[in-house]
């Protein structure tokens, strides 16, 4: 049985800026196509504007509130939330809380930082 804890994992920063901890991915589970991770944002933070080439995600905000444009719209996200992250649409997030914003993150194949397309530089 694949488990693991948030403490267990490292964290690391995405290409757009994000900070996650992949809990489950193919690198240390015997998950193949798919990761759940945490991501956390800082008060005020904002990710770089990106897209994926070919991964599709979903949001689901745990913590505070944030906004999240997705091409011509924006999401107010607020815990409880979940947000469809279609591929190839551009999307970023915007911390506007009074603490650190967590949410889970999980996407169709893992994150990869080539699958990653910065459409924005910031």
């Amino acid at each position: 049985m694949d488990a693991k804890n948030l403490e267990e994992v490292p964290s690391f920063i995405t290409k757009n800026g994000s900070e996650i901890h992949e809990l489950l991915a193919y690198h240390n589970s015997t998950i193949a196509n798919q990761s759940l991770a945490e991501a956390c944002a800082p008060i005020g933070a904002l990710t770089q504007e990106h897209s994926y080439v070919k991964t599709e995600g979903i949001y689901y905000t745990t913590a505070t509130t944030g906004r999240i444009p997705i091409e011509e719209k924006t999401r107010e996200a607020k815990s409880g939330d979940a947000t469809a992250i279609p591929s190839g649409k551009k999307h970023k997030l915007w911390n506007t809380g009074n603490e650190t914003q967590t949410l889970l993150y999980r996407c169709t194949s893992c994150y990869e930082h080539s699958d990653t397309a910065i459409t924005e530089e910031l």
